[in-house]
């Protein structure tokens, strides 16, 4: 919540900036703000019917907010550039949405398409912040395109009240047109640098590590994190990793002398491996207790036992299961526990039974193994559907695949960033967090969240490209004016994006914290080194080849100076 309410005011303050008057930042911010609030209330509704990942409402106000206020940006903005060139309340209204309205359009569904393959993680947390994701963005695009232009109606002129003499962004629009040019005449040597510097930024991702997530999550100061500590400084012993293992048997009950004997040998096995500080549970490890001692015991009937036996034996044992708990000093998520669980997992039999392994070691292992095997098929289904979409829009074989690869840099670079400040520790005090493994669906909710969120700039700039290489069949002239056009509102997007993710960094959760940095850089890069230099020397490079499609999949001819 502390997050939230430090990143609304400021993105009023930056778009005071841009807008330069009170009511139409007002105006944006609060269609972002109902956009979130409204989504709030029903990812709430959808915890009565499924469950919610507790990160969900998190994810979906950080998410939210971001598009909810860019969105209103686009429209607002436009309608304000229509209304100072002359045009009615009306006419204004549609000429903003038939532009950036379709933009809007477009870009909520790339950010559905991103957060939508969260699905394929379907049975975790993962779907369910997915689904939330999705809800808010939907939530945010009909708002855009219903209630803002109500609003607008409404305001007409007033839509300019509150102004402020600021300095206007607009009059930075030739900056980008030099730029633009002064890149396409040495492609070469800014290409190469430049995509020396992103890769550099991103080489840390090379060495990442990842972990289910675990009390350090949260950072001293929560009192569930606190009391933690005490009681490990206070009970050293019991506050000892267990992995536990549970044998499971054909038929009851599972103490018998005829099971006890392949479970003491179980233990024996588990106690040799490296780490293991003690095995108990059904049997124990201890140096006096031998596989003879709990054969005799298991001869005993419960009726015979006293009430303290009874209540220790009833702990352990159950029908026809068996446990087992193993002790080790190692955290919960290195990769001694890991390996641990690996090697106790290598034999599964134990009699006529078998077992299972289970605890926080163990769910590390699986939720990352989980991961890992459904990322393939949700990478995949995000890139294809993209480039089909964008082929769609562009009718070029060339640029979208560009666009998806210019989103892989940014990823890369964003992913970076995160492994050299969260789990490196580089500005740890700054940022009030402990060194340690990445949160393992913070890269997945990163991925599927930068890929939709880039392609806002990627959208306005190249359809605003595309409309002039076709009315001139010049593609340098195409790419700076289409840089020119569009600069000042990628320049005002991203600004509205970097202020809204790093008030995100101030959250006290790990995970929400470096989601909200990462957003942050990620924009950053996207909007500055990616499209400002990159996109530009790419384009000059390829040249019209960029906007060549076969005519059977709806390549057109562009109209030369000389038509």
């Amino acid at each position: 919540l502390f997050a939230e309410l430090v990143s609304l005011p400021l993105a009023v303050l930056v778009l005071i900036a841009v807008f330069r008057t009170v009511a139409a930042a007002a105006l944006s911010v609060g269609v972002g703000a109902l956009a979130v609030v409204t989504g709030v209330a029903a990812i709430t509704a959808l915890s009565r019917v499924i469950d919610i990942a507790v990160y969900a409402i998190n994810v979906a106000s950080l998410i939210g907010i971001g598009v909810a206020i860019d969105y209103s940006l686009f429209i607002v903005s436009r309608y304000r550039d229509e209304l100072a060139a002359g045009a009615s309340r009306a006419d204004a209204l549609v000429t903003a949405l038939d532009t950036a309205g379709r933009a809007v359009v477009f870009s909520g569904f790339a950010v559905a398409i991103g957060l939508g393959s969260l699905l394929f993680f379907k049975g975790s947390f993962l779907a369910t912040m997915g689904i939330g994701g999705t809800v808010v963005v939907l939530l945010a695009v009909v708002f855009a395109l219903t209630f803002l232009p109500a609003l607008l109606v409404a305001l007409g002129p007033r839509i300019n009240a509150g102004r402020l003499p600021l300095l206007h962004l607009a009059s930075f629009e030739g900056m980008w047109h030099r730029v633009a040019t002064w890149v396409m005449r040495r492609p070469v040597l800014v290409l190469l640098p430049t995509l020396a510097i992103v890769l550099a930024l991103g080489a840390p991702f090379l060495r990442l590590s990842l972990a289910a997530a675990d009390i350090g999550t949260l950072p001293r100061g929560i009192e569930a994190r606190d009391v933690y500590e005490e009681l490990r400084q206070a009970f050293p012993a019991q506050a000892r990793t267990r992995i536990l293992v549970v044998a499971s048997y054909p038929s009851e009950p599972a103490y018998t002398p005829e099971r006890v004997g392949p479970l003491y040998y179980l233990a024996q096995r588990i106690a040799r491996l490296p780490g293991v500080e003690k095995v108990e549970g059904a049997v124990d490890t201890g140096p006096q207790l031998t596989g003879e001692y709990f054969k005799a015991d298991a001869e005993t009937p419960d009726s015979d036992l006293p009430r303290a036996a009874r209540r220790m034996r009833a702990m352990v044992t159950a029908k026809n299961l068996a446990l087992l708990i193993v002790l080790t000093d190692a955290p919960p998520t290195s990769e001694p526990a890991r390996a641990l669980v690996r090697a106790i997992r290598a034999d599964r039999q134990v009699g006529d039974g078998t077992f299972v392994v289970t605890g926080a070691p163990a769910n590390d292992v699986d939720l990352n193994a989980f991961i890992l095997a459904r990322a393939p098929a949700a990478i995949a289904f995000m890139l294809i559907v993209t480039y089909i979409v964008l082929f769609g829009m562009l009718r070029s074989v060339l640029l979208p695949l560009k666009a998806v690869i210019m989103n892989l840099l940014s990823i890369s670079a964003s992913f970076g960033a995160l492994v050299w400040l969260f789990e490196d520790g580089h500005l740890a005090g700054l940022l009030c967090c402990e060194p340690g493994p990445l949160d393992v669906a913070v890269p997945v909710l990163l991925f599927c969240a930068v890929f939709g969120l880039s392609m806002d700039y990627e959208v306005l700039m190249l359809s605003r490209m595309r409309e002039e290489y076709l009315r001139t069949g010049d593609n340098t002239w195409a790419v700076a004016e289409g840089l020119e056009r569009t600069g000042r509102l990628v320049t005002s997007a991203a600004a509205i994006m970097v202020t809204v993710f790093g008030a995100f960094g101030l959250a006290r959760v790990i995970m929400v914290k470096s989601m909200g940095v990462a957003l942050a850089v990620a924009v950053a890069l996207d909007a500055t080194l990616v499209r400002v230099l990159i996109v530009p020397a790419t384009m000059r490079l390829f040249g019209d080849l960029n906007w060549w499609a076969p005519k059977v999949l709806g390549g057109v001819r562009p109209r030369t100076r000389g038509d």
